[in-house]
C-alpha cells in the first residue's frame, strides 16, 4: 500500500503541488477583488432601502436588479461568454489570469449579498441612535453596521471563499489551472480516475480548512460571546458611548 502510495506520489507529486498552488493563487485573488467590489455594493443595497439611513429607490432597485442578474448566470456559461472580453483585458482567456476575471464578476454580486444580509442583522435601535446623536451615513457605516456585522460578515466570507474556490474546479473545464483542470486533464482526458478522486480530495481538505478557520475567527471577534445575559444589553449603549467620543 506505501509502495503504491509511493509511486503515485512520485509520478503525480508535483503535478499537484502546482495545482494546488494555482488554485489558492485563483482563489485568493479573486476573493479580494470580489470583496473590493462586493462590500460597497452591499453597503449601498442596505443604505438605500426603504428602510435605510439613505433610502433612494432607484439606486436601490437599479443595483438589486444587476446583482440578482450576476447571481443568476450559471458560471459556466459565463466563463465562456466573457472569453472575449476577459482576452482584451488580461490577454489571455486560459489559465490562472485568464480565470480571475470572471471568477471576480461571478462571484461580486455574491458577496454583495452575503453583506446586505450581515449588515441587516443589525438592531436597528443602534442605528437609529446613531442617526439621532448626528452621526453621518459614512460614520454609522464605518462604526455601527460594519463593527456589529463583522462576526456575521466573516462566516458569510467562508461560504464566499468556498463558492470560489468550487468555480475554480468549473474554471478547469476550459484550461484554467488548479486542481479542477487536473481532474479534467488527466481524470477525464487520460483515464488516470485515480487523479481524478486525489484532487477530490484536496478539495474537500481546503474546504474543510477554510471553515474551521472563519468559523475559529468569528468566534474570536463575536464580543457577544463573552457577555453575560445582563451586560449584553448595555452593549449598543456603550458602543455609542465609544461613538461619541471617536466622533
Amino acid at each position: 500500500m506505501l509502495e503504491t502510495i509511493g509511486a503515485f506520489w512520485a509520478e503525480y507529486g508535483d503535478v499537484l503541488i502546482e495545482g494546488s498552488w494555482e488554485t489558492l493563487i485563483m482563489v485568493t485573488i479573486s476573493t479580494v477583488l470580489s470583496y473590493v467590489i462586493g462590500v460597497p455594493l452591499g453597503v449601498a443595497l442596505i443604505v438605500t432601502q426603504p428602510q435605510g439611513i439613505r433610502p433612494h429607490r432607484g439606486i436601490c432597485g437599479v443595483l438589486g436588479w444587476i446583482v440578482n442578474i450576476g447571481r443568476s448566470l450559471p458560471f459556466a456559461i459565463l466563463l465562456v461568454a466573457l472569453m472575449p472580453f476577459t482576452r482584451a483585458l488580461v490577454g489571455t482567456a486560459i489559465g490562472v489570469k485568464g480565470a480571475i476575471p470572471p471568477l471576480v464578476i461571478s462571484a461580486a454580486p455574491f458577496v454583495a449579498r452575503m453583506v446586505e444580509t450581515s449588515l441587516s442583522e443589525v438592531d436597528a435601535g443602534v442605528v437609529e441612535a446613531a442617526q439621532s446623536m448626528g452621526a453621518s451615513p459614512l460614520q454609522i457605516v464605518r462604526k455601527v453596521y460594519l463593527p456589529e456585522a463583522m462576526p456575521s460578515l466573516v462566516l458569510g466570507g467562508a461560504i464566499s471563499v468556498v463558492t470560489i474556490l468550487a468555480y475554480t474546479a468549473i474554471a478547469g473545464m476550459v484550461g484554467a489551472g488548479g486542481l479542477g483542470d487536473i481532474a479534467i486533464q488527466y481524470g477525464h482526458n487520460r483515464g488516470v480516475t485515480s487523479l481524478m478522486w486525489v484532487t477530490v480530495v484536496f478539495l474537500i481538505i481546503f474546504v474543510q480548512i477554510i471553515q474551521w478557520v472563519f468559523n475559529w475567527w468569528s468566534k474570536r471577534i463575536d464580543k457577544r460571546l463573552d457577555q453575560t445575559a445582563d451586560t449584553r444589553k448595555f452593549a449598543p449603549l456603550e458602543m455609542l458611548a465609544h461613538f461619541v467620543h471617536t466622533k
